[in-house]
């Protein structure tokens, strides 16, 4: 069936993603070049072998083969006994040596799937490989309007040239945009779990997504699409994603665009698009590209990878869905609770020397309520607090033995934590935050009560706001030292009285 013989709204949206991935590394994948050069001067990081300079040969990284067997291990991934490096030949201007070394028919990884959480509906997308490749340098467009469209001129910094890379394949396995922001999500977290990616560094993830509109006359009654059907259907790929959020707003808009295209009698070209995500739209860049085009052939100056061995003994940290469910069991967290609580590996470890000195919930609502909604309101990370652990203690322990109240310590103490750098004690000392005795507190209590008739005659017909307001009066005259607690309690003993 041809694709203008229905409508649009009779196909079905069919995705598969090749997610790049940077490797955190000290040095790059074939040479000695480090890979810290975020604020380095262009070209400063390079050699003659990530230059592709005549004679020059590579060398493999070890670190990158490792943190390619732990994604393997991650995705329950098959490890072959032997795989290949090729290169694929191409010219582009980031790209000095005129081909890439990456892996062609023999991927360190293949045949691993993940499982996502998409609406409360479990997902499993199968993973057709991994392989690993180097980066080529990046183009920095100048003059004009800035963009790709509209430059006068292109500079070529090749710092990031031979930066080690895994290119991970889906299967064409996502019905909807959403899925595929899901799936980068979860994808991403086991990259950090893992401690082989840094999300913080630019560039560190790019995705290309290849997009069809299938007939639904083509899918069976489980949802599986035919090859020949996959074949038939014109696919178009987005290459320049950068994050979950582009990746949803770049297919979406192509769903759109082939749909409109569809409804319109008009055929849908095989071609590669590129996003652009100031106007949010994707632009025609050429002409689909096949695996011919590229004329593999394998690299004669790297050895067969025989690595088989050393995946089975390599050893991965406990991954964030492990480790959900024994936050669950073992603190007694919610759902909610647990996730919020795994969301990044520092995170998880944070919470977890807190709930070592302090009661687990107690523990949970200082981290997942208090600690990262404000680091969240300051663009923040709990990696920026982490080497402050000993001070976030002894500001729960400030809290919990009464010496300040709960309210100060959160919004008097931790945000003068953040904002000036201060210690807990310093804090509480300038803004004479120590909790008021008892006395203390009856006499502002009989006070709120001689000052507020209104108020207390209002609380003997029963006005639900009446003690809550004496009960304001009381802490602003103390400061806000009093415990609300206890104002409560000695309020209302001496209205009832």
């Amino acid at each position: 069936m041809s694709a203008r013989a229905v409508s649009a709204s009779d196909h079905r949206v069919v995705i598969g993603l090749e997610v790049h991935v940077q490797l955190e590394t000290e040095t790059k994948v074939f040479c000695g070049c480090s890979t810290d050069f975020e604020d380095s001067e262009p070209n400063s990081h390079t050699c003659p072998t990530c230059l592709g300079l005549p004679g020059a040969l590579p060398t493999l990284n070890e670190a990158a083969v490792e943190g390619a067997l732990k994604l393997a291990a991650a995705i329950d991934a098959d490890v072959p006994d032997e795989s290949y490096f090729h290169r694929k030949n191409y010219y582009y201007p980031d790209l000095p040596k005129n081909f890439q070394i990456t892996q062609y028919d023999s991927p360190i990884c293949q045949d691993g799937e993940l499982t996502v959480t998409i609406e409360d509906d479990e997902r499993t997308i199968a993973i057709e490989r991994a392989h690993l490749e180097e980066d080529p340098g990046s183009l920095q467009h100048a003059g004009g309007g800035g963009g790709i469209d509209s430059a006068e001129y292109t500079r070529v910094d090749y710092n990031r040239a031979g930066v080690p890379l895994m290119e991970i394949v889906t299967e064409p396995d996502f019905r909807s945009p959403d899925e595929v922001r899901a799936f980068l999500a979860k994808l991403e977290e086991v990259l950090d779990y893992l401690g082989i990616f840094d999300s913080s560094r630019d560039g560190s993830l790019r995705i290309d997504a290849n997009i069809s509109l299938v007939p639904e006359a083509e899918v069976d009654a489980d949802g599986r699409i035919g090859p020949d059907a996959l074949a038939a259907a014109n696919r178009t790929e987005v290459k320049n994603i950068s994050s979950h959020k582009g990746a949803e707003q770049a297919l979406a808009y192509e769903v759109t665009r082939q749909k409109n295209a569809l409804q319109r009698d008009r055929t849908i070209e095989q071609e590669t698009r590129h996003w652009d995500e100031s106007r949010g739209v994707t632009v025609s860049m050429r002409s689909k590209e096949e695996e011919k085009d590229y004329r593999y052939f394998s690299e004669a100056d790297l050895p067969v990878l025989r690595v088989s061995d050393w995946a089975e003994a390599i050893e991965i940290p406990e991954l964030p869905d492990a480790r959900r469910e024994r936050f669950a069991e073992e603190y007694g967290l919610s759902s909610s609770e647990a996730r919020k609580l795994t969301s990044t590996r520092e995170v998880a470890d944070f919470y977890e020397q807190v709930a070592d000195r302090f009661d687990p919930d107690v523990a949970a609502s200082w981290v997942a309520d208090s600690l990262l909604g404000e680091l969240n309101y300051r663009d923040m990370a709990i990696a920026d607090v982490e080497s402050r652990l000993d001070e976030f203690l002894h500001l729960i322990e400030l809290a919990e033995t009464d010496e300040i109240t709960e309210k100060n310590a959160e919004e008097i103490v931790l945000r003068a934590m953040l904002d000036e750098g201060r210690s807990p004690d310093a804090v509480v000392e300038r803004e004479g935050l120590g909790t008021t005795d008892e006395d203390e507190i009856k006499s502002a209590v009989a006070t709120a009560i001689d000052e507020n008739p209104d108020a207390v005659e209002d609380y003997h017909t029963g006005e639900d706001g009446a003690l809550n307001f004496l009960v304001g009066q009381v802490m602003q005259s103390t400061g806000g030292s009093a415990d609300p607690g206890t104002v409560n309690e000695l309020l209302r003993a001496e209205l009832d009285g």
